[in-house]
């Protein structure tokens, strides 16, 4: 948590802000942003040349449109249809008759050999259902085929003279040695004077025509795909196979379709006047393929850029935060009171500007220290000793009661050990130092309740346990004497049973933490807790107040119940106690 709060994240993230995220902007956004300038470039260029393709074909439906006004063109062949589609041939003169033939199966052949060598066939159907079928591969007629029901025929009938465009389709009524898939114009042939409707004229193109004509047409784009669909929506030609859910969604006119793991954009031009549709298909991938390298370009740009800037943000970094990291070392030795020491400054800028400042701090606040801070201190160690002073006669005149109570029963032997022991307890009390170490303070406790046990005899059972871990801590002196002292006077004297006391010192840990816990138990008498504030001894409040003057994160706890004892126990922080 300390790092999200340090100069050093602080300037990490002006790095980040300032350096690597706009440099990973640029180096990402940058060739998308390219990539749409290509997609669009390539649908303007497109536009450009689905017109010269849209005139390109335009005009190739033009030539194939004048091919179905060759009956208007020849009186002979327009006699003829007129004979054959009003039944009148059958009847005719054999003059008539020899007409007709030369006009029908002589004169409309030699028009089929010199129009475009990508006409392959002509057909004309008069309304009676006669047939005439010329095609430019030696194809034969297929007997009984027929036309009159064929949709091309019904739709060339219902333009009523205007060309109509037929879709690709199979020359299924001309015996090939294979099936050939053709594209046709058909008209409605009527008579120029009744204007009525003699016959129907169809004409059928090679789709390499198409080819030829797409094939010369470079769309920067080598997987794009031309369509081309007619005025009914259906598919007309195709430069590839196109899938059947491609077909569906080019009906809708969107602007982009897709298809499997490509997507393509749609660019689309009507060809006037047969109201065809163009359809360019532009592949996505493609173009994204092309602007692939400025991708690699740019992460590689982003990578080294990221690295070179963090290799000088580093040492720059360094440069900047050198000068405060001292200063908080200089701040962490000055919290241990070593006002001794001073921050080196070097230059004139604000951080050595700073630092002299600190400099001056520390200077001021050594002073200040000196002139109140110590006198609080002497004027804290004598509280001690007066609080100390205020336990001693306390404790003495316990003592001395028991000494009384001795020689009333006449056993001057154990007297005479009690009084040996006073004088070693008193050389440890009347001993100036206000601190002693946990192993001395037990020790005291050990003699203590020994000569608490002569008095007490069978009716005093002590249990001291010390842990070798503690034993060298530090506490103030006769801070634990008071304790056992009460224990034996409110617990074992008003007890009626024999009691015993236990004195324990360990550490412990809660919530990660490692305390000092030190525990003076009995299972004397108790009192009631609610009572507790009336119970409290002066020694047991002089050793709360001491308790928190030495150790301000100390706490001190009684429980107790009536007959079954009581508790004290003081729970001191490891880290104040090592201090």
């Amino acid at each position: 948590m300390k790092l999200a709060y340090s100069l050093r994240f602080k300037l990490s993230t002006f790095y980040l802000i300032i350096i690597v995220i706009p440099v990973l902007i640029i180096s990402i956004i940058m060739p998308y942003y390219y990539q749409y300038l290509i997609s669009k470039e390539t649908e303007k260029l497109t536009e450009s040349t689905l017109a010269s393709l849209s005139n390109n074909i335009n005009t190739y439906l033009d030539d194939l449109s004048r091919i179905t006004i060759i009956p208007y063109l020849n009186e002979n062949i327009m006699f003829a249809l007129q004979q054959v589609a009003s039944n009148q041939y059958e009847t005719a003169e054999p003059y008539t008759q020899l007409m007709v033939n030369r006009a029908l199966y002589e004169s409309l052949p030699k028009y089929l050999q010199f129009t475009r060598e990508d006409i392959l066939s002509m057909i004309i159907t008069t309304r009676n259902g006669s047939s005439f079928v010329h095609s430019r591969n030696s194809g034969t007629e297929v007997a009984d085929y027929p036309y009159t029901e064929q949709d091309w025929y019904n739709r060339a009938k219902a333009n009523n003279g205007k060309v109509t465009f037929i879709p690709t389709h199979v020359q299924d009524y001309i015996t090939n040695a294979k099936p050939v898939q053709v594209f046709s114009v058909a008209r409605l042939i009527k008579d120029p004077e009744t204007q009525r409707p003699l016959a129907v004229i169809m004409a059928d193109a090679d789709m390499r025509a198409f080819e030829k004509i797409i094939k010369g047409i470079d769309l920067n784009n080598k997987s794009s795909i031309i369509t081309i669909m007619d005025d009914r929506g259906d598919l007309f030609f195709s430069s590839k196979t196109l899938s059947e859910s491609l077909r569906e969604q080019i009906q809708d006119d969107p602007e982009v379709v897709k298809d499997g793991r490509d997507s393509y954009v749609v660019v689309s031009k009507v060809i006037q006047p047969s109201n065809w549709k163009l359809v360019v298909l532009l592949s996505k991938s493609e173009i994204a393929a092309k602007v692939h390298w400025m991708f690699t370009i740019g992460i590689l740009f982003a990578v080294s850029g990221v690295c070179i800037t963090f290799l000088l943000f580093f040492v720059l970094s360094r440069w900047i935060l050198r000068p405060f990291q001292e200063m908080v070392r200089v701040m962490k030795q000055v919290e241990r009171g070593h006002f001794d020491v001073r921050l080196q400054t070097h230059g004139q800028d604000e951080i050595a500007l700073l630092g002299n400042a600190f400099n001056t701090m520390i200077s001021k606040v050594n002073d200040l220290i000196d002139r109140e801070y110590r006198a609080v201190l002497n004027q804290r160690n004598a509280e001690y000793r007066a609080l100390q002073s205020q336990i001693q006669p306390h404790f003495l005149y316990n003592t001395l009661n028991g000494f009384i109570g001795l020689n009333r029963l006449g056993d001057r032997k154990t007297l005479e050990k009690a009084i040996l022991s006073l004088s070693s307890m008193l050389r440890y009390t009347l001993d100036q130092a206000d601190w002693s170490t946990l192993g001395e303070e037990f020790k005291f406790l050990e003699k203590y309740c020994h000569l608490q046990g002569m008095r007490f005899q069978e009716r005093m059972t002590t249990h001291i346990h010390l842990d070798d871990t503690v034993s060298n801590y530090k506490i103030p002196k006769l801070l634990l004497q008071p304790l056992v002292e009460n224990a034996i006077i409110h617990g074992l004297e008003a007890s009626e049973h024999p009691c015993s006391i236990h004195i324990s010192a360990h550490l412990e840990e809660q919530d990660g933490q490692a305390f000092l816990c030190i525990s003076v138990k009995d299972d004397g008498a108790g009192f009631d807790m609610t009572k507790k504030k009336e119970k409290i001894s002066v020694g047991l409040s002089n050793i709360q107040v001491r308790l928190k003057m030495a150790y301000p994160g100390s706490t001190f706890t009684i429980h107790s119940q009536v007959g079954q004892g009581t508790a004290v126990v003081i729970q001191i922080p490891e880290k104040e106690v090592t201090i």
